[in-house]
């Protein structure tokens, strides 16, 4: 059974100003119930983690700043949301809901996660709205367990996981593959193990064809054990952070192609939703949707 991770408190501890791009997160799962996609049995309720969980990604200065709301203003307005309590509590939940996802993926092939995607949390500091990197951690996790050997993390996200790639910058047990476009943030890029800059306005065939040469190589070269994918819907032509120029099937295409090579090699694969910005939330809505009736057509 495809097994997701949601929490109330994914819709629910954001401030004002911050609300409509997160309306997905109430949304998506009332959608993916009410056409039969999935079933309240498909989504599991994560918990706060244990804190060591965290700090094998993150520093013990940054997590304790964090949440015991001591960043100083410059790193505060850097991570883009007012601080609070419950804005933390949200983070490590999240993060909780990608580290069990990360086990369900092992069990049964695939698993998600209806947050998550924060990739530009580095080792001591957050920026762009993402304070704890979810991935990371996952990943992280399950080399710590000894439950995966070789990590591919897959970032198709529109932004370049600059967090991530400075995570992992000098791990070889974990590599780390962003797709992106070139002039969008983060203006100063981090070097990931491979990176792939798309000019504006990259369109469907172009975006794909790029991906159907790389990513089957990638595979082939990494052997990975395990993948993370960053499956953003920012790449769509009406997103307000994206630059790249898809369409709504062409981002189904790509979600499409990644998962069918996952199952094909029999690699598990666990997915953040990442970014989604559209001026029409169900536009946001059926591309993130899209990923979910994927995951259950290709791996039950």
């Amino acid at each position: 059974m495809l097994k997701i991770a949601y929490h109330s408190v994914y819709k629910h501890s954001l401030p004002e100003g911050h609300r409509f791009p997160m309306l997905k997160y109430e949304l998506l799962p009332e959608q993916l119930i009410y056409e039969g996609t999935c079933s309240q049995d498909h989504f599991f309720k994560p918990k706060i983690p244990l804190d060591e969980h965290i700090l094998r990604v993150h520093t013990e200065t940054y997590v304790q700043d964090l949440k015991q709301l001591t960043l100083n203003k410059r790193a505060a307005r850097k991570i883009g949301f007012p601080l609070s309590h419950a804005l933390i509590e949200r983070e490590v939940i999240i993060a909780d809901g990608t580290i069990k996802a990360s086990e369900f993926a092992l069990q049964h092939g695939i698993a998600m996660n209806i947050a998550g995607g924060t990739h530009h949390a580095y080792t001591n500091r957050g920026e762009a709205f993402c304070l704890l990197n979810d991935q990371a951690i996952g990943a992280r996790y399950l080399q710590h367990k000894k439950l995966a050997d070789k990590i591919l993390i897959v970032d198709l996200d529109v932004h370049q996981g600059n967090g991530t790639a400075e995570i992992f910058e000098k791990d070889t047990s974990v590599f780390t593959f962003s797709m992106h476009g070139k002039t969008n943030y983060p203006f100063k890029k981090e070097i990931s193990d491979l990176d792939i800059a798309l000019e504006n306005n990259t369109d469907d065939d172009t975006y794909l064809n790029t991906l159907y040469k790389i990513l089957p190589k990638l595979i082939q070269q990494e052997q990975p054990d395990f993948i993370y994918y960053l499956s953003g819907v920012d790449v769509i032509a009406t997103d307000k952070l994206g630059k790249l120029g898809m369409t709504v099937e062409g981002c189904k295409a790509r979600d499409c192609f990644v998962l069918e090579i996952c199952k094909h090699h029999n690699i598990p694969v666990m997915c953040s939703m990442g970014g989604g910005y559209s001026p029409d939330i169900k536009t946001i809505v059926e591309a993130h949707a899209n990923t979910f009736r994927l995951a259950q057509n290709i791996f039950f």
